[in-house]
């Protein structure tokens, strides 16, 4: 195969306009029962008031008495539910292709697959799995192989090879591509990244809190770490630990702003977070991370609700192992993950601290200021933004 990127070639140009973009094309589908338009598009029945699939087995309606919806939602907000027998509001097939496209992208995340070449090895158009595997998974199949070669970086870092090799056992093809790209997905240039962070530089500050004290370091990028201890100096040291070779400098001035939106949200006067960090994870990590990040406050949800959120609903245990790695606390809420019976279950910064932040979030659910809630639909954590403009 072509070992090109997922970008915008001339195969996947042809995609960019959807194949059933008109009802004409739409009926057809549905006359056809084509299980390819499953996920572009739902149809209902005035009749019944039901809605479906275009691959549904239910006896057809006539041509009159259905309307186009583009997803789900729109059909229940026409007053439309669920059809029993296709079950268009869940993701049974839908899971079942994105695992299949993720085993492909998986068997040698050296090779780079078009869409057009991953829709090939699915057996659906490229233009329905650009959208499914984007709803389901959270990024694009583009975006999955970047952090998978992100990933085999990582790890060939670690284990001591050189830039070089590492580089060409990722798949990168040179190592100008590689640092196009790498250093958004190790959270610093390779070599800094192999060196523990030698050359890098990393303020941090810490401060006392209701939950004890908490540090939070950073790079230029972003922030990089959140933790919360019973002692300010063994969480330097762990600091240290995690960033041997790096320049640490203590800057509570730079880092005040950062400190302030903690203890906001500890005093239950801030809900969410505008912070930009600047963390590395695998593909699948960035996804259960992602799915964190959409728990409103005060609610929870068990690991296994995660695992179904991003499309992994058997890999539970590796949910947990993520959201033990969490290196930013709050920033990304892991704490509100319970076990299926509502156990708090394991927490980096011990459990006595996952259940005040629980309870604190119960108490001010309800409070939010309207400012705050107009503020919250234009915030999304940044991941790139330079430290200073943040600052």
């Amino acid at each position: 195969m072509n070992r090109t990127d997922l970008t915008e070639t001339s195969n996947e140009a042809a995609v960019s306009t959807p194949r059933w973009a008109t009802d004409a094309e739409r009926w057809e589908a549905v006359v056809r029962r084509e299980p390819q338009a499953d996920g572009a598009f739902f149809y209902a029945v005035k009749t019944t008031g039901v809605f479906c699939r275009p691959s549904c087995a239910s006896r057809q309606p006539r041509r009159e008495n259905v309307a186009f919806f583009a997803d789900a939602n729109a059909a229940r907000a026409a007053g439309y539910r669920d059809c029993k027998r296709c079950q268009p509001g869940g993701l049974p097939r839908e899971l079942e292709i994105v695992n299949r496209a993720c085993a492909a992208l998986d068997a040698d995340p050296q090779q780079r697959l078009t869409l057009a070449q991953l829709s090939d090895a699915v057996h659906v158009s490229p233009f329905h799995l650009q959208r499914l595997f984007k709803r389901v998974v959270g990024v694009s199949p583009r975006q999955y192989q970047a952090a998978q070669r992100g990933a085999a970086l990582r790890d060939a870092l670690q284990s001591g090879s050189d830039v070089t090799r590492a580089t060409l056992d990722a798949g990168f093809g040179s190592p100008s591509r590689m640092y196009d790209s790498a250093s958004a997905e190790l959270g610093m240039a390779p070599s800094a990244f192999r060196r523990k962070g030698a050359g890098l530089t990393v303020r941090y500050a810490s401060a006392p809190t209701s939950l004890g004290f908490v540090l939070i370091a950073a790079t230029d990028k972003g922030i990089c770490k959140i933790g919360f201890g019973d002692d300010a100096a063994i969480l330097v040291d762990d600091l240290r630990g995690e960033f041997a070779n790096a320049g640490l400098v203590e800057d509570a001035t730079r880092l005040a702003p950062f400190i302030a939106q903690i203890d906001a949200y500890l005093r239950g006067t801030r809900q969410d977070f505008d912070l930009p960090l600047d963390i590395a994870a695998t593909a699948f990590r960035q996804r259960v991370w992602d799915a964190l990040r959409r728990i409103p406050y005060g609610e929870t949800r068990s690991y296994s609700q995660i695992a179904e959120a991003v499309g992994s609903p058997r890999a539970v245990r590796a949910v947990a192992s993520a959201c033990a790695t969490n290196p930013v606390a709050l920033a990304i809420p892991c704490h509100r993950v319970l076990q299926k019976g509502g156990a708090l279950a394991g927490y980096r910064w011990g459990l006595p601290r996952k259940a005040a932040l629980l309870d604190n979030e119960a108490q001010h659910a309800g409070d939010v200021s309207r400012d705050e809630a107009d503020r919250r639909e234009h915030v999304a954590i940044a991941t790139t933004t330079n430290l200073d403009h943040a600052a």
